[in-house]
């Protein structure tokens, strides 16, 4: 069972970003997504992003031993 390590407000910036690295691409705005490999990696990004805000759980701060929960 993961143990949740994400508080609200990291989960709504994090759902926040996500949903822009992940629609940013098909707008195509900046251009730089004009290069599949930045576009495709974006969205990955942003697929990472909103995945760990719905799980309320973030590996990265599991190894680095942070959490933004407020209960335990």
């Amino acid at each position: 069972m993961l143990t949740a390590n994400l508080g609200n407000m990291d989960r709504l910036i994090r759902a926040g970003l996500g949903l822009v690295a992940f629609f940013a691409p098909l707008l195509n705005v900046p251009p730089i997504w004009s290069s599949g490999f930045f576009a495709y990696l974006s969205m990955i990004v942003g697929l990472v992003l909103i995945a760990t805000a719905t799980i309320r759980f973030c590996p990265l701060y599991r190894i680095i031993g942070i959490s933004t929960c407020s209960f335990k």
